[in-house]
């Protein structure tokens, strides 16, 4: 009987080898039931190692890696810290404001001054925490949560929001592109981020210089959709004038 270490090596070895792999073909391949397989591409996608598709999975590419939370969030640590200090004082008292998941979003939560007077939306748990013991009264979208980034994501967490609207927004990004817009490398978080976007009034990017020129796997928004990029250097070559031509206003973090 295979292990489920050597059962799962021998799917990202397939899905690798095709370019692409169904669940019914793994099954089949392994001789595993699709409720396993679906279990090891979950776990698989979790660990970076591949990318979950409709019905399947595809090869982790340089577009669908995924680092960990755990990774990201010590990286760029005090330029991070900064963003979120400029970010949050686009916050008015009274507002309805929604964080989206991620580490520099939780640099803005950390910001939020003792006893804020607004109301705060989150698919983050931890970050909801983080807002709580500062006095702010906070609602969790529900869903699934994802290990790897620490998200809430799913029909739940969808419907939520689809049925409530937000003066404020604060979206982080895994890559800003001309072209692509903003992307990230997961489709269910994307397809959360893109229900955020659409049901805030007024849409801050908060994203360091080294997303510039990013691109990943699913693009959530497009660059006219966002009002304000918080960011700690001006963008400069082919980002500038796609900023510039959508109305985009540049906040740096260190002015």
């Amino acid at each position: 009987m295979m292990l489920p270490a050597e059962r799962k090596q021998r799917i990202v070895e397939l899905v690798t080898q095709r370019d692409g792999c169904s669940v019914a073909e793994l099954a089949a391949e392994l001789n595993f039931s699709k409720a396993t397989i679906r279990r090891d591409l979950q776990e698989l996608e979790d660990e970076g190692r591949i990318e979950r598709s409709h019905g399947g999975a595809v090869p982790a590419s340089s577009v669908g890696q995924e680092r960990s939370y755990g990774q990201r969030e010590v990286d760029r640590f005090d330029v991070k810290e900064a963003i979120g200090r400029r970010a949050i004082q686009l916050r008015e008292d009274a507002q309805v404001v929604s964080f989206d998941a991620g580490t520099t979003t939780m640099a803005v939560a950390r910001a939020v001054p003792e006893g804020a007077s607004f109301e705060a939306v989150t698919n983050m748990p931890g970050l909801a925490t983080v807002l709580l013991e500062r006095g702010v009264d906070v609602t969790v979208t529900g869903g699934s949560l994802r290990p790897r980034t620490r998200a809430l994501v799913g029909p739940t967490a969808e419907s939520f929001l689809d049925d409530h609207h937000v003066d404020l927004l604060y979206i982080g990004t895994n890559g800003i592109d001309a072209e692509a817009g903003l992307t990230t490398p997961n489709e269910a978080e994307a397809a959360v981020k893109s229900r955020l976007v659409d049901h805030a009034t007024h849409v801050v990017l908060v994203a360091d210089s080294s997303k510039f020129d990013g691109q990943s796997f699913v693009t959530f928004a497009g660059l006219t959709e966002i009002d304000t990029l918080v960011t700690d250097t001006e963008p400069t070559g082919r980002l500038a004038t796609p900023l510039d031509d959508a109305g985009v206003t540049i906040l740096l973090a260190n002015s």
